[in-house]
């Protein structure tokens, strides 16, 4: 029973993300690579946020809200968008379009968080003799994170590689970009502020990757449009 709950955990977590790359025409154009290398380069990222969190932020004693400290996690948050951009721009693609680019790079992006936050969490716990929903959240949550990865990684090439944008959608491109790069911030704000639970705040999560999945597509069609 303990094992058959952590696959079904196992599987919630990480299954999207296998589903997502064979489902889509990622799988057709080669882009595991680029996937793997934008995996990589978030571990570097998230080493680079921990020592900047480790150097800038102090320890605290209580589980409050700190509107100091919870700026300055915002902002080495940020560490979170130079990454993105280095996989975007920097990384060697295999001749993919910038469509495809984006999302190989999201779901690389995703799934490197999904296992460096999650899998050690999940095998410990959620083999555990007591039954919990707190990994199924956990799960649900990673697929939230998914959607929000690739989301974060669509808006990020329109700004840096897309050249020709309407100037009237420059403002929101940016605002979307800005709002999903600080979600980890917004979301400790409604634990650790607002004391709301982990259920209401993965659906909080889930919720917001529908709404800005769908504007950054629509973002990212109203891009794609010859201008006149």
């Amino acid at each position: 029973m303990t094992l058959f709950h952590f696959f079904n955990c196992a599987i919630l977590t990480f299954g999207p993300h296998a589903v997502y790359y064979s489902a889509t025409p990622l799988s057709e154009y080669d882009t595991i690579g680029t996937s793997i290398r934008t995996g990589v380069v978030y571990l570097v990222t998230a080493l680079v946020k921990l020592v900047c969190l480790a150097t800038f932020l102090k320890v605290s004693e209580s589980d409050t809200f700190d509107p100091y400290q919870e700026l300055l996690k915002a902002l080495i948050g940020f560490v979170d968008v130079a990454g993105i951009y280095f996989a975007l721009t920097q990384l060697t693609h295999r001749n993919i379009s910038q469509n495809h680019k984006f999302q190989a790079v999201g779901l690389g992006w995703a799934f490197a968080d999904a296992v460096l936050h999650r899998l050690a969490p999940l095998w410990v716990g959620a083999r555990g003799l007591e039954f919990t929903w707190d990994y199924i959240l956990q799960g649900l949550e990673a697929n939230a994170n998914l959607v929000l990865s690739i989301s974060l990684a669509s808006l990020s090439s329109l700004v840096w590689l897309r050249k020709n944008k309407p100037k009237t959608l420059i403002p929101i491109i940016y605002a979307c970009a800005g709002i999903l790069a600080t979600m980890p911030s917004i979301t400790s704000y409604m634990r650790r502020g607002l004391e709301w639970q982990f259920p209401k705040v993965v659906g909080f999560e889930l919720f917001t990757s529908l709404v800005m999945a769908f504007v950054s597509w629509q973002l990212f069609s109203a891009c794609q449009r010859p201008s006149n």
